[in-house]
């Protein structure tokens, strides 16, 4: 249930000075503001739908928008991430790419602007079914718009594919498929690194209770992505198992708490916790909207239900007696060098001959 601690990951701390500092908790979304231009194309004009701009490249519906407000979200979130890295840089980042990078779902184009200001060398390709909203990316930076699920027609082989909040992005035969050719993109010794959040929210004292429209909050959009053609929010459940399947090695996963607040004793996850709520309250109406208005029960909801719903959710989360966090899990792993993929298929081998009868 939501209101028990996931998992054995020591609990978070609170702030015992939290409460006086109530007065100023209530962050809007728009002191994160930042500028965004939309670019003048088909594409780029998507598909309207209850106020929200939505990718209009394929024919089938994806529940997340993409338009001004969302990449606000977006921005962000990469923030988060951005904190939670402050102390433990990610490992992957002390190695030298000289080549080609990969960021799949690259949403607003942050991260891959960042990698390619900090390799200069390296090209770092942005791939998402919507155009991000830049005016300005380093020379080696790419931006494409194209579907990950059609085959893939890039010549050069990647150091390293990085894909992050793509969950609901794709049915299990879509992650499959997904795992697979960045499996074959990479070249022998590369590395993708992967980083989902559960949407389920929890508490480590009780604070969160049953009452609380936040406890069921994960669960309900759980069913919902379940009913939208199977494309689970549970994706950071599933992706090392499939990463593993898939044929990489070496794989490592770290676990966060993230708090939904400023509540948290700790300055760092204080810190994390502000941005945290920022983003979910610039994010909440595009994460629900879709999914509720076509997947609700006991029947769709209307825009109106949708909106006065999250009127009651941005209440509990400027609740300073809620100590609320939702969990995130980072795996990352390398494709075999050629010598281990040659040591794997000798054994293969040896494993056939042994095993067939004798005459």
């Amino acid at each position: 249930m939501s209101e028990k601690p996931i998992e054995k990951m020591d609990p978070i701390a609170v702030d015992p000075d939290f409460y006086a500092m109530n007065s100023n908790y209530h962050t809007e979304p728009q002191d994160f503001a930042s500028e965004t231009t939309s670019l003048a194309s088909t594409i780029a004009k998507g598909r309207l739908e209850n106020g929200r701009r939505y990718q209009a490249i394929k024919d089938d519906d994806y529940w997340g928008p993409s338009d001004e407000q969302q990449f606000e979200a977006f921005e962000i979130g990469h923030m988060v991430f951005l904190v939670l890295d402050h102390n433990e840089p990610n490992p992957l980042f002390s190695r030298s790419y000289r080549q080609f990078a990969k960021d799949i779902g690259t949403g607003q184009g942050s991260w891959a602007i960042d990698v390619a200001d900090l390799y200069p060398t390296a090209t770092v390709r942005g791939v998402d079914m919507f155009p991000p909203p830049v005016t300005w990316m380093p020379p080696n930076c790419v931006f494409e718009v194209d579907d990950i699920l059609r085959e893939w027609t890039w010549r050069e082989p990647f150091d390293f594919i990085h894909m992050r909040l793509m969950y609901g992005a794709f049915d299990p035969a879509g992650w499959e498929k997904v795992y697979k050719q960045a499996y074959d993109a990479l070249e022998p010794g590369g590395w993708i690194e992967q980083m989902e959040l559960d949407v389920r929210v929890y508490s480590d004292d009780g604070s969160l209770k049953p009452s609380h429209e936040l406890y069921g909050w994960g669960d309900m959009f759980i069913g919902c992505s379940e009913r939208a053609g199977d494309r689970s929010l549970r994706t950071h459940e599933l992706m090392r198992s499939q990463i593993e399947k898939a044929g990489f090695v070496d794989v490592h996963e770290v676990k966060y708490k993230i708090p939904l607040g400023p509540w948290a004793k700790d300055k760092l996850l204080k810190e994390a916790g502000h941005l945290q709520f920022a983003h979910w309250n610039t994010a909440l109406e595009g994460w629900a909207m879709w999914l509720l208005t076509h997947h609700g029960i006991p029947e769709p909801w209307s825009k109106e239900e949708v909106q006065l719903f999250l009127a009651k959710i941005r209440t509990e989360l400027k609740n300073p007696h809620i100590h609320a966090y939702e969990p995130a899990n980072r795996v990352w792993a390398r494709k075999p060098t050629l010598e281990e993929q040659k040591a794997k298929d000798a054994k293969i081998k040896d494993a056939k001959i042994k095993a067939e009868p004798s005459p």
